[in-house]
């Protein structure tokens, strides 16, 4: 998939790619929603000059879509604690909720968040 530019971009590119790999639309969906979630904090939180956001999907063309997200920045995300007020910091547990598994990978220039989702 393209490097992407901007969020709405990353999530375009994964849709087409979903699409072209016949994964049923609720898991596009939640796919979809991942993306948009990992592309979001990497690009408002850790983006660094030079570097770029990286998005890969891998189908193992049964059940299982690895998702990562790659970026410049050697911080890992943090969950934070929010108010019922707040109208962000909900995102790692989206990404808990949504995912089978999730973990950060040390890379040698930043980290990659990685996501596995099974289709339904």
């Amino acid at each position: 998939m393209p490097i992407p530019e901007n969020v709405t971009e990353a999530c375009h590119g994964a849709r087409i790619v979903l699409t072209s790999w016949s994964v049923p639309e609720d898991t596009a969906e939640t796919i979809t929603l991942v993306v948009s979630e990992l592309a979001t904090n990497a690009i408002r939180h850790a983006r660094c000059p030079g570097r770029t956001v990286d998005v890969a999907l891998i189908y193992d063309s049964a059940k299982t879509i690895e998702i990562e997200v790659a970026d410049g920045s050697p911080h890992h995300p943090i969950r934070k604690p929010y108010g019922p007020d707040a109208t962000s910091g909900r995102g790692l547990l989206l990404i808990e909720a949504l995912s089978d598994a999730w973990e950060v990978r040390e890379r040698e220039f930043g980290k990659a968040v990685w996501v596995r989702v099974l289709s339904s």
